[in-house]
C-alpha cells in the first residue's frame, strides 16, 4: 500500500496489541467513515477474519495484515499511523490528509470533483450567510450529466438562490468538471425559518 504508511513503532505497538487477543489471525482494519465530507473520521480496528470482505485491499506486514475497505482508498492517499511513547505509556496517532476531501484529477469520479469543488470554492462563500450546499448525485439525462444539488442552512428559502445556482454554483461546477453540463436544485425552499434573505 504505497497510498499509507504505518511506521516501525505503530507496527510494534499494534502486534503487541493483536498478541493480547484470544482470536487466531486477527489484523487490523483501517477505513473512513463518511469519507468526503466535513464529518470525516479515519479509524482502526481489529478485524477477525470472519470479518475481511473479498473485495478489501490487504498488505502484509512483519507481523500482522492491514485491511483497507475498498470505498476509503482514495481518502487515504498520503495516510500515515505513528506511535509515540510517553510517560503516561504513549499514544496512536492517524494523519490523513485527504479523508474529508481526496485529492482528484480529471480522471476521478464526477462525484468526487463535484464534491471537492463544492467543499473548497462553493461552500466558503456560502458559510458568510450560513448556508451551504451538497451534492445528492451525479444523473445522465438525455446523455448529459447532471449534479443534483441540494442547499441547506440559510439558503434553504432564500430568495437570491435561484442567482446563487445559475451565476455561482453551476458557473463553477461546469467551468472545473468538464464532465458536468447542468446542474439542479432538489431543494425544498418553501422552508424559509432560517433563510438569509
Amino acid at each position: 500500500m504505497d497510498y499509507l504508511e504505518i511506521t516501525a513503532s505503530a507496527q510494534e505497538y499494534l502486534a503487541e496489541l493483536l498478541s493480547k487477543q484470544d482470536v487466531e489471525g486477527i489484523s487490523v482494519r483501517i477505513f473512513v467513515t463518511d469519507p468526503g465530507t466535513p464529518n470525516a473520521e479515519t479509524c482502526l480496528a481489529y478485524c477477525r477474519p470472519d470479518e475481511v470482505k473479498i473485495t478489501d485491499e490487504f498488505t502484509d506486514l512483519e507481523h500482522f495484515r492491514v485491511y483497507v475497505d475498498p470505498a476509503s482508498v482514495d481518502y487515504l492517499e498520503d495516510a500515515f499511523v505513528d506511535y509515540s511513547a510517553d510517560r503516561m505509556g504513549g499514544q496512536l496517532t492517524i494523519k490523513a490528509p485527504n479523508a474529508k476531501m481526496p485529492q482528484v484529477t480529471a480522471d476521478s469520479p464526477l462525484d468526487a470533483q463535484v464534491n471537492y469543488h463544492l467543499y473548497t470554492e462553493v461552500n466558503p462563500g456560502l458559510a458568510s450567510h450560513g448556508g451551504d450546499v451538497s451534492l445528492v448525485g451525479v444523473v445522465n439525462e438525455d446523455n448529459v450529466n447532471v449534479a443534483v444539488l441540494r442547499f441547506g442552512g440559510g439558503c434553504q428559502g432564500c430568495s437570491s438562490v435561484s442567482m446563487t445556482l445559475k451565476e455561482g454554483v453551476e458557473k463553477i461546477l461546469m467551468e472545473k468538471v468538464p464532465g458536468i453540463g447542468a446542474v439542479r436544485d432538489v431543494t425544498d425552499h418553501t422552508n424559509t425559518d432560517n433563510a438569509y434573505m
